[in-house]
Formats: C-alpha cells, structure tokens, sequence
C-alpha cells in the first residue's frame, strides 16, 4: 500500500516530504529491463535538485482551489522531476559538461566505465550514447508517472495540454540555444527567447499552467498563473546566468566560471557585449570560442561587472519578478497559495545554486 494513502496534507510544508515519498515509491516499482541505464536516473534525481517544478505545480494547483484526489496530484507532479531529469542529462552532453550536482555527468559516468573496463570502440561514443539513451528513459517515466497516478480521466485529459506544450517547448529551446551557438548569435533578444522556452516554460510556467488544469482552472485564473510564470521563470535564467559565471563551487558542486567554460551565449554575455569596446569585446569573445583557462574566466568575470552587465541583469531580475507578482492580483486565487507562490517566486529568483 502507498505510504500517500494515509496522509493527508495539513500544511503546506508537508508537500516536500509527501513529494519524496512519491518519487521514491516511483523509482522503486517493479524490475528493471535496463538496469544500468535505471540506477543512472535514479541516482541522478536523489542526487539533489530544488524539486521546484513540482512545487510550482502544486501552488498552481492549491491556487486554482484544489479539488480531486490530492495523493494523485502528488504523483502526477513526479512526473516533473523524471522531465528535468531527463533535460540535465541530455543538456551535459550536448554542453560537454563534466559534473552535475557535484558527481560526474551522467556520459562521463559512462565512458570512464568503458575505459576502465577497455571495452571495444570510443569510450566518449558510448558514454554519449548511454547518457542519450538514460535521457530518454526518464522522458518515458515522465509520461508513465504521469498516466499512471490515479487522476480522473477529465484531470489526465486537462492536464495533458499544458504537458505536451511543455516537453515540446523545452526541446525548442534546446534547440535554439544550439542555433545561436552555431550560428554565432549574440543578440540579447534571442539569449530572452532561449530563456523563455528552454527555463520559463518548463521550470514555471507550464508547471503551473499542469497544476492549475489538474484543478480544472477556468481561463482567468490560468492566464494570471502563466503570465507570473513567464515573467518568474525568465528571472529565475537570469539568476541562473549569474551563477554560472560567479557561483561558489562549493554551493554549486560546478567549477568557477563553468557558464564560460561552456561558451554559453547568455543574455549576461549579450548585455555585455552590446556595452563593450572593440579590445573588451574581443575578450569576451575568447570566451565563446574556447580554450577558457582560469585568468581568461579571473579577467572576464571583473570586466562583467565592469561594463555594468551583472548590475543591468540584476534589474532586469527585479523588474520580472515584480511584474510576474502583480499578474497574481489579476484573478482569484486561492489566498495561502498565493502567499507561497510570492515566497517562491523570490526564493528562485535570489538563490545562490
């Protein structure tokens, strides 16, 4: 028997603990037809993480007044931490990143087991391809979690709009920030366009947008939620861009400078160009072209600072948060959700990981 079915929720921090239980009776069902790939995704996700995409799902879904079985809800929002399990994995590959939450990616997991084992062929192939394939199995999960969580057939029905919107806008803006990386792009319109598909959509928006509908939200109220969710979820890039050039390692579990380490094209790149001299431009370029050693990331990150971006990307910050606050005036919420959603707008937007 589920350990959900004798709990019901009293206050709103039960959430966290009843989430953890889903996610473990989830990732604990039944036998494995890929082992290896499976340890790898539930590693992962026990690893760490905010569990912030199903904490937005659920204030959505408090908001819109609830109703339904809410053990159901609880293990309908797993499905969440499968999509971003899926995204982290995928993402590293394709940004040759070699940690996350402080152990080993998942492909560089994988290809120092192919050279520790001296199996045939390219140790970096097969470790790109398992992690692929470990990507996808989370992908599959998601949905399962999903259908599988015992909603009503009018909640499941509801609430796979704003799922199918958001797996495929988090694949459109993957793809958009590979485009501005091949294509050179350093505007900061499209550094906000990857910001907002690629994070907004799936971190904020659309979790809302899922829990609202679950709750069987009218237009009104999913229009004030989506909006402060845009708004919040690019602020939370933002804060996200910041991290990754200044973060301390030790909160982060990623080198200094890992943002430019990777070349990333982030809208804190793009003010900065926007602002630099030709000698200063050319500095940061070095950056987005590689090889990145450690005074080049020493120096980059000094003239961040100097030409105002990191000030210019920190009002940009205030200024979404403060309008994605205002879009929860605009219908009725439910008030205790409210107040949480507030606290977690300002908890995502102001992190230090």
């Amino acid at each position: 028997m589920s350990l959900l079915t004798s709990t019901r929720v009293a206050r709103v921090d039960d959430f966290s603990a009843l989430f953890d239980t889903a996610l473990r009776e989830f990732l604990g069902r039944g036998p494995d037809v890929a082992p290896e790939l499976a340890v790898e995704v539930r590693e992962l996700i026990m690893a760490g993480g905010k569990r912030i995409r199903p904490r937005f799902a659920w204030e959505g879904w408090r908001a819109a007044g609830g109703g339904g079985d809410q053990d159901a809800v609880v293990r309908a929002l797993v499905a969440l931490e499968l999509l971003q399990c899926c995204a982290l994995v995928h993402d590293d590959v394709m940004d040759r990143s070699p940690v996350r939450r402080g152990r080993p990616s998942v492909h560089e997991l994988f290809t120092l087991r192919h050279r520790r084992s001296r199996w045939a062929g390219s140790a970096r192939q097969y470790g790109d391809s398992a992690a692929v394939l470990v990507g996808d199995l989370a992908l599959a999960w998601a949905d399962d979690a999903l259908v599988t969580a015992g909603l009503s057939a009018a909640a499941l029905q509801r609430a796979w709009v704003p799922w199918q919107a958001m797996r495929t806008e988090m694949m459109a803006g993957q793809h958009l920030d590979l485009l501005g990386v091949a294509r050179g792009d350093e505007s900061l319109e499209q550094a906000l366009r990857v910001a907002a598909l690629k994070t907004a959509s799936y971190t904020v928006e659309r979790p809302l947008h899922l829990g609202a509908a679950i709750a069987g939200a009218g237009p009104d109220v999913v229009a004030c939620l989506r909006e402060f969710g845009r708004d919040v979820g690019v602020a939370f890039q933002l804060r996200d861009d910041l991290i990754g050039v200044f973060g301390d390692p030790a909160v982060t579990g990623k080198p200094t400078g890992e943002d430019l380490r990777e070349g990333k094209r982030t809208a804190l790149m793009a003010i900065a160009l926007s602002r630099a001299t030709n000698g200063s431009a050319a500095l940061l370029r070095r950056t987005l072209t590689g090889p990145v050693h450690d005074e080049l990331v020493d120096e980059v990150c000094a003239l961040l600072v100097e030409l105002g971006a990191v000030a210019a990307v920190e009002e940009h910050i205030d200024v979404l948060v403060a309008n994605g606050l205002a879009a929860l005036d605009r219908a009725a919420l439910d008030a205790g959700a409210k107040r949480e959603l507030i606290r977690l707008a300002g908890k995502a937007t102001a992190r230090k990981a």
